[in-house]
């Protein structure tokens, strides 16, 4: 198993940018394709990004698009998300999550973080 913990939410204005950062435990980082989530409120937990086990390769979902980047570094068993041009929509928590799985299948991940809280104001 791996463990999960998300850093770096908080209060931005909308436009502004900001970068989440999920530490991920043990010696078998690279074997998880990696990826975030975020949960609105009053809304289903929906996909943000994944990102292949070597960082290679990326997929993001359509409201993020152009906006966010997702990335890792395995040397330091990290994996992060620079979110720019933000909207008061992507108000949520936003969760890391592993899997074993392919990067691209959200139905997928398994191992989850507690969340962080990313705020986006008006």
């Amino acid at each position: 198993q791996v463990q999960l913990v998300e850093s770096g939410g908080g209060l931005v204005q909308a436009g502004g940018s900001l970068r989440l950062s999920c530490a991920a435990s043990g010696r078998t980082f690279s074997s998880y394709a990696m990826g975030w989530f975020r949960r609105a409120p009053r809304k289903e937990r929906e996909f943000v990004a994944g990102v292949s086990r070597g960082g290679a390769n990326t997929y993001y979902g359509d409201s993020v698009k152009g906006r966010f980047t997702i990335s890792r570094d395995n040397t330091k068993n990290t994996v992060y998300l620079q979110m720019n041009s933000l909207k008061p929509e992507d108000t949520a928590v936003y969760y890391c999550a592993a899997t074993v799985g392919p990067y691209t299948d959200y139905h997928m991940y398994n191992y989850w973080g507690q969340g962080t809280q990313v705020t986006v104001s008006s």
